[in-house]
């Protein structure tokens, strides 16, 4: 099945590193680890096929001062998340 990921972060310089497993949870891997970014939301939407539908949908970014993770919603067969 394939699921769709729409995340909005409040920097650039985003790189999408891929996805991983956790129980019944799929969490989406992304990193920020320059000096300098841009001051803009970016948005990035990601596709994967999976073997099964997961229970929930994490964003994992992470960053030089360490990191955060964000629960994704589900709106019209799409993952929505924003980073806080």
């Amino acid at each position: 099945m394939k699921v769709v990921l729409e995340v909005t972060f409040r920097m650039g310089g985003v790189s999408y590193r891929g996805y991983r497993w956790e129980g019944s949870a799929l969490v989406f891997e992304f990193e920020r680890l320059g000096d300098a970014f841009i001051q803009v939301l970016s948005t990035r939407r990601v596709e994967v096929e999976v073997d099964r539908s997961p229970e929930k949908v994490l964003v994992e970014l992470r960053t030089k001062e360490g990191g955060k993770v964000f629960e994704a919603f589900e709106r019209d067969g799409v993952y929505l998340a924003a980073e806080r």
